[in-house]
């Protein structure tokens, strides 16, 4: 990698406002960037993976320090997540509980919502939302590939979300976009983007984005904060922002590492000592400041009583979305379902149909905003037959199978990934799941010894 060059006015900047330490934190911006990943509970022996588990980052829930590839089955399958060790206290800050209702504001690609929908345990709701569709695409399959029924993934501008679920969440999580400059390191092209004015940028969208999260929030709830910036006007300057004019509190949180938030630099509010900056010197990880609120008064009254006004026309609207799901179309689905053993949490008597999709979905009324995935899809219903999806041969993964072909090798596997068939000794007929190494990570057809492929075209390499 090519040496870090800092512009004169970061170097300044940060010169005059670390004083002594500065030369330490400019130090440690040259030194190699930390990696780690997160196994899934989610999935069946999900700590049976070929990973070296003797590294444990500090304070996160099965989450280890190492390197982990694309190409391995342990990613194809869903059973771990890389992520850059400090961006995955977050979501640990945040303390969801299963059950409650939680979004993931910004969401790609989707490293928080992983952990947060891991924290749910199956129960409850995240809805997780990312305004870039690019971004919100990617999004959409690496939280497939965790196994999830109980996502919605959306396409939205915050402002059109708050009017969709006012006063509706327990916890927002809002890793909020900004200057980057916790990215330094890892990604040198940050520093071409990097200048004050653009700081000061950030600064102003990250308001306009807590100004549509509060609307979101239930009396009482929890918002976290989050940014991979060093910026005092992104970090805690922002935290005065929600205290002062939000009506939020600052309060603790389990997350002990890391250092301090810098009273100076947030207006010395009362527990600006609760947030938590991670500084390339503290050996975790690269570049991130959090801080964890409670909602403590009503805001925006107006908003919500508007939004609620219309709710009652969108359910209606959302109904005729809906197509009749017959009897003999239910008959198909079971039919399939009954060769796999299901997890406890499934629940085929909300399944619903839409343009021959079927699935189970998160949230019954999705109208006016942009939805890439609600809940768990089922599949797709085909002149007389149906299809399994590739998000419920993931979602299968959480418990063992026996309608499974094992692929027997890497090589096998590799074809399977480019979309050619495989042979198989098993006597089996009909749709399988496809494993490797114990993993469950898609779906394929038998006929004689031959196995179609199932896995989808867009995903393959």
């Amino acid at each position: 990698m090519d040496k870090l060059v800092l512009p004169k006015e970061f170097k300044d900047k940060y010169q005059k406002l670390l004083a002594k330490k500065a030369d330490s934190f400019f130090t440690a911006l040259e030194a190699e960037p930390k990696k780690a990943f997160r196994l899934n509970p989610l999935k069946a022996d999900y700590q049976e993976v070929s990973y070296d588990l003797s590294k444990p980052v500090d304070g996160v829930e099965d989450a280890y320090y190492g390197e982990i590839s694309g190409r391995d089955i342990e990613w194809v399958s869903g059973y771990v997540y890389s992520q850059d060790p400090s961006a995955m206290y977050p979501a640990e800050a945040l303390g969801v509980e299963p059950g409650q209702k939680v979004l993931d504001l910004c969401a790609a690609p989707g490293g928080k919502s992983t952990a947060l929908l891991s924290a749910l345990k199956n129960e409850g709701l995240l809805v997780a939302n990312e305004i870039s569709a690019s971004r919100a695409k990617n999004l959409r399959e690496n939280i497939e590939r965790w196994g999830a029924g109980n996502c919605l993934v959306t396409n939205e501008d915050t402002s059109h979300l708050a009017q969709k679920f006012p006063r509706f969440f327990d916890a927002i999580l809002v890793d909020a976009p900004c200057s980057g400059e916790g990215m330094f390191r890892k990604n040198h092209d940050a520093v071409t983007y990097w200048s004050q004015e653009y700081v000061l940028e950030c600064s102003n969208r990250q308001k306009e984005i807590l100004n549509e999260a509060v609307k979101m929030l239930k009396p009482g709830g929890s918002l976290l904060y989050s940014t991979c910036t060093y910026a005092p006007e992104e970090d805690e300057e922002i935290c005065a922002y929600l205290v002062n004019e939000l009506g939020f509190k600052l309060v603790k949180t389990k997350v002990s590492v890391a250092s301090q938030g810098i009273p100076a630099w947030g207006e010395n509010l009362d527990g600006i000592e609760y947030a938590r900056r991670f500084w390339p010197e503290d050996e975790i990880g690269e570049g991130q400041f959090l801080a964890k609120f409670i909602l403590s008064e009503i805001n925006n009254e107006e908003v919500v009583t508007n939004s609620k006004q219309k709710s009652k026309k969108r359910v209606k609207k959302a109904n005729k979305r809906l197509e009749v799901f017959t009897k003999a179309e239910k008959e198909l689905v079971q039919e399939l379902l009954a060769d796999f053993n299901l997890p406890n949490n499934f629940d085929f008597s909300k399944a619903v149909k839409s343009k021959d999709h079927v699935y189970i979905p998160a949230v019954e009324d999705v109208s006016q905003i942009k939805v890439l995935n609600n809940g768990l899809e089922l599949g797709v219903l085909k002149k007389g037959r149906f299809e399994p999806s590739q998000q419920l041969a993931q979602y299968l993964g959480q418990v063992r199978q026996e309608k499974v072909v094992e692929l027997q090798n890497q090589a096998e596997f590799e074809k399977y990934l480019h979309g050619e068939t495989v042979r198989t000794e098993e006597k089996l007929k009909g749709f399988v799941l496809i494993s490797y190494q114990d993993k469950i990570f898609s779906f394929g057809k038998v006929t004689g010894q031959v196995v179609k492929n199932f896995y989808p075209k867009g995903l393959r390499v």
